[in-house]
């Protein structure tokens, strides 16, 4: 069996190179973490959807700095091979490059995650290339960016016209210019996504974006089943756990009520002797 290394930038952009395909999924804790890693992916993003599939909020923009340090941590305590990537939350890179590159160290120093991801095209180059400089790996992220779904009319698909596909393609060279490792492009028509991944040098990854992108990501919960509120047109659930989990939790409840768990092999067995002269 081929011995396993640890995935690096120059990994991932050989992957590309010669036409491999790059994995990547997303986890919030060590278990997860750890499961994915040992399966063999190739890089695991802590993702800011943490925020509604983990925390229960309604959208990602609540979540803080602190929420994604910690979840960080504790996926890279279960991570010993894949490529770590921190999603940069809503408001810590987009006041000010000082700021941005400040808490994109924090991402490395505290929770030791090999690269960080923030959305935004053209506008964001200016920041990533200041992270770069000064040896901060960047993924950026264009197309659907969740963080503005709302400026951009909600969750659709962008660059559908000549247009706006031109905007899309231009932010994609913009930051591959600045430095950026990675790409994730979000529902984007499989033709402009093909368009951006021969136009860039970084490896692209894509979620709704059609087979052509150098890799793909899901969302792990998406992909397990797991979150029942919806589930976009472009997952694909390998598992449905909910039913399997809701049936375990129902079926635990109605065993205690009866008394019929624990029986006696959960039971540490104790003779009626052993407890003579217990006052």
């Amino acid at each position: 069996m081929e011995q396993r290394s640890k995935a690096t930038i120059p990994y991932l952009m050989d992957k590309k190179r010669t036409g491999k395909k790059i994995t990547m999924l997303t986890a919030y804790d060590y278990s997860m973490a750890f499961i994915m890693d040992q399966a063999g992916i190739d890089t695991i993003l802590v993702g800011d959807s943490l925020g509604m599939v983990v925390l229960g909020y309604n959208s990602t923009v609540p979540v803080t700095m602190e929420e994604m340090i910690h979840h960080c941590k504790a996926v890279r305590r279960g991570t010993e091979y894949a490529f770590l990537i921190g999603d940069m939350p809503f408001m810590s890179y987009q006041t000010s490059v000082e700021e941005a590159v400040r808490n994109a160290g924090r991402f490395l120093k505290e929770a030791g995650c090999d690269a960080v991801k923030l959305e935004g095209g053209q506008e964001m180059a200016e920041t990533v290339a200041a992270m770069v400089r000064i040896g901060i790996p960047v993924v950026g992220h264009i197309g659907l960016t969740p963080q503005t779904a709302t400026s951009l009319g909600g969750f659709k698909v962008q660059g559908k016209d000549l247009t706006s596909a031109q905007k899309q393609l231009d932010s994609a060279r913009a930051l591959d210019q600045a430095g950026t490792c990675m790409l994730v492009l979000e529902c984007v028509p499989d033709k402009l996504a093909k368009k951006i991944t021969e136009s860039v040098r970084m490896p692209t990854i894509g979620i709704g974006a059609g087979v052509d992108c150098d890799g793909q990501v899901l969302v792990s919960n998406d992909l397990l089943g797991l979150f029942k509120k919806f589930t976009p047109k472009f997952v694909k659930k390998y598992a449905d756990l909910f039913p399997s989990i809701d049936e375990a939790f129902r079926t635990y409840i109605e065993e205690v009520a009866a008394g019929t768990f624990p029986a006696v092999e959960h039971t540490f067995v104790m003779k009626e002797h052993d407890l003579e002269g217990l006052k």
